[in-house]
């Protein structure tokens, strides 16, 4: 990859011509400085020059020098990479619909409940996301958006950390969540659009049927991945807490219904994973991606890259003043 030098500010480089004026102004010092000679005894000269006479005369040029590697440098020289960086931006647009239905605080994700390690994963997945653009849906009883679609991961992170269960209306409107998903992606120009499904149970509550909601999908062209949480059938549930403040949990029966979850994801091209635990919900966002197609959601166009290199210059300049100075006050020294 090869390089050349550039400057950012090349008006600046007009007061180089001042230093063929520094120069003459040098030589002209130099020729009024008085001279004294000594005369031998046999009538020739014996005076000749040392070392120190030359490195007097040649000091000049140490500040001459310096002065034009300064004007180098508020020119702001900079190195230029022909090779062009190229800044569009691929990724997908990801709708993440989360059950916060009071029967995802079941204890069989043990030592933690449901909840807890949905929102642990979702945490995780968007760690290691980067150009992708992310809405969070959250449903009980009733659904309605938490976030709408973004790139800043440091929110979402925080909104799915304030998730709690009991805060909706109880149930499991699986149907509106969906259709409150594909609301957010309807408008997307990304090529790859994308609906996560995470839910522990069936279908009961809210106004539009889930099969209704996937023929949305459809017709959309948006594929909804379905994760069904937990066991399914009686699982340990919280039932208050002992006389030693730890939470009792007692046996119940939670309903679940895999079946529509399949139909959902068949309808729409989409696909269903069963997480039974931690690593099987971790494992089944990553299929997710890997199942999707990568889409420009961003154009950036293109940027060259550049170094700045006005330091060296900078340094350079500094050293010889720096020179000059110290053989000035030292083995220079000019007594009167």
């Amino acid at each position: 990859m090869s390089t050349e030098l550039i400057f950012h500010n090349p008006k600046v480089l007009w007061l180089l011509l001042a230093i063929p004026l520094l120069i003459a102004w040098a030589i002209f010092e130099r020729r009024k400085r008085a001279v004294f000679r000594f005369s031998a005894v046999n009538g020739f000269s014996s005076y000749r020059r040392g070392w120190r006479a030359y490195l007097t005369e040649a000091l000049p040029l140490l500040r001459i020098s310096a002065v034009a590697l300064a004007v180098l440098a508020l020119a702001r020289p900079q190195e230029r990479d022909e090779k062009v960086r190229d800044l569009t931006v691929e990724g997908i647009d990801i709708v993440l619909a989360l059950d916060l239905s009071t029967s995802m605080e079941a204890g069989d994700f043990r030592p933690h409940n449901r909840i807890y390690v949905a929102k642990e994963v979702l945490t995780e997945f968007l760690d290691s996301r980067s150009n992708d653009r992310i809405g969070l849906v959250v449903f009980a009883g009733v659904a309605y958006t938490q976030s709408p679609l973004t790139l800043d991961y440091a929110v979402l992170k925080e909104l799915v950390k304030q998730l709690r269960t009991r805060v909706l209306e109880d149930g499991t409107a699986i149907g509106d969540a969906l259709a409150i998903s594909l609301n957010r992606l309807r408008d997307s120009d990304a090529k790859s659009r994308v609906v996560v499904l995470i839910t522990d149970g069936d279908n009961n509550a809210g106004r539009v049927s889930p099969l209704d909601a996937a023929a949305m999908a459809k017709a959309f062209k948006i594929p909804v991945f379905t994760i069904l949480v937990g066991k399914g059938g009686r699982v340990p549930f919280p039932a208050g807490q002992d006389l030693f403040g730890n939470t009792a949990w007692r046996e119940m029966d939670i309903p679940v219904n895999p079946g529509l979850l399949q139909e959902i994801s068949k309808m729409t091209g989409g696909e269903y994973y069963r997480a039974t635990d931690r690593n099987e919900l971790k494992n089944g966002l990553q299929k997710v991606l890997n199942a999707m197609e990568r889409s420009k959601i961003l154009e950036g166009g293109a940027m060259t890259n550049y170094r700045e290199r006005f330091h060296e210059f900078l340094v350079w300049a500094f050293a010889l003043a720096s020179l000059e100075l110290l053989l000035r006050a030292t083995f220079l020294r000019i007594f009167p």
